[in-house]
Formats: structure tokens, C-alpha cells, sequence
């Protein structure tokens, strides 16, 4: 499968390494050697920041670890060597795509591409679901105005917020995380007891 993820928030200290921990550990369990290569950036980035105390708490608390996370500034070379990119919300969404135009079609809201991909099954044509190939069926499926909630496309940013917040919107994350995840690498049924 390879390819790569990267996950997109504003400063990259809350939202996306909490949301590139999720992906990575699911992923990484199900996938072993063969999982995609998850990252993260900030459209406004502090550049070598580590994650706030609280994300990273709130993080650990979900049984993953975010304490050696730095931030990065986003940078069009990013995007564009990504086959997915996520963002927590419509607006990150938008100025990704306005500032690399070619990456448009593999830009969605974390919550838009996993709406987008669940609207439908996933047909056995998409044998691999590679970041790349998903991307291509989430966009198809955008065009065609599948999986849309336009009151509900975004992930509040918590910065400043008390910790429930950042346990809020880490629950929240570990969620939508999931749920891609369970769309990239399904789950391998679990036997019920008296089975087999």
C-alpha cells in the first residue's frame, strides 16, 4: 500500500499531531511494514514547536504517545508530495487547495473524506486502498455531493481551552481517525467465542 497522509491544522501543536498519532498507531497495528507514511504540518506552523502539554495528555490518555512531535510550517512541497491530505477544517481545507491548485482533488476535511468514503461501499475495483486510491474515489464522490454535512465539517481548535476541551476533541479525533482507518486497513474480524 504505501503512499503518504499528511494531516494539516493551524499552528500544528493540537489538532494534527493528535490526529497523525491516531492514524499512525491504527494504521502501523493493522498494516505493519506496509502502513502509509503519516505526517503533519500547520498553516501557520511554529516551526519547531513541540506539541501543547495538554494535547500531549490528552493524547497519551487514548494510549498514544505525541511527546517527541515538532511542528513544521506547511510548504506547497509538502502537499504536493502527499497522495492525501486531511485538515481539520473547510477553511485549512480551501487554503490548501488555493495555495497548491494541483493537490485540489486530494484535499478534504477529515471528516468530508471519511463522510465521502462511507457514503457508498467501496467497490472491489479499489482492491488497494492505497491514500492515492481513496483519495481519487473521495473526490469522485465529493463532485458527486455524497457524504456532504456542511454543519459539520470542522474540528475545534482547542488551543487556550481548558483540558476537557483537549479530551473533547482527542475522543473526537480517535473517532474520525478510526473510521478512515477502518476504510484503509479493515479491522480483521474478531472470532466470537464458541467459533472456529
Amino acid at each position: 500500500m504505501p503512499g503518504s497522509i499528511l494531516v494539516v491544522c493551524t499552528g500544528n501543536v493540537c489538532r494534527s499531531p493528535i490526529a497523525e498519532g491516531f492514524l499512525r498507531t491504527v494504521l502501523e497495528e493493522r498494516l505493519g511494514d506496509d502502513a502509509p507514511l503519516v505526517a503533519s504540518a500547520g498553516t501557520a506552523g511554529w516551526e519547531g514547536a513541540p506539541a501543547t502539554p495538554e494535547a500531549v495528555a490528552a493524547a497519551a490518555e487514548l494510549g498514544v504517545d505525541i511527546a517527541g512531535h515538532r511542528a513544521r510550517a506547511l510548504r506547497a512541497e509538502h502537499v504536493l508530495a502527499a497522495d492525501l491530505v486531511v485538515t481539520m477544517t473547510r477553511e485549512q481545507r480551501d487554503e490548501v487547495a488555493e495555495e497548491v491548485p494541483a493537490a485540489r482533488a486530494r484535499v478534504f476535511t477529515l471528516k468530508e473524506l471519511v463522510r465521502s468514503l462511507e457514503a457508498e461501499p467501496i467497490p472491489p475495483d479499489v482492491s488497494e486502498r492505497s491514500p492515492s486510491a481513496l483519495a481519487r474515489l473521495a473526490d469522485e464522490r465529493r463532485i458527486r455531493g455524497l457524504g456532504r454535512n456542511p454543519h459539520d465539517e470542522d474540528v475545534v481548535d482547542p488551543i487556550g481551552s481548558p483540558m476537557e476541551t483537549y479530551r473533547a476533541v482527542a475522543w473526537e479525533l480517535q473517532g474520525w481517525c478510526r473510521r478512515l482507518a477502518d476504510l484503509m486497513a479493515p479491522a480483521p474480524a474478531r472470532m466470537e467465542p464458541g467459533e472456529g
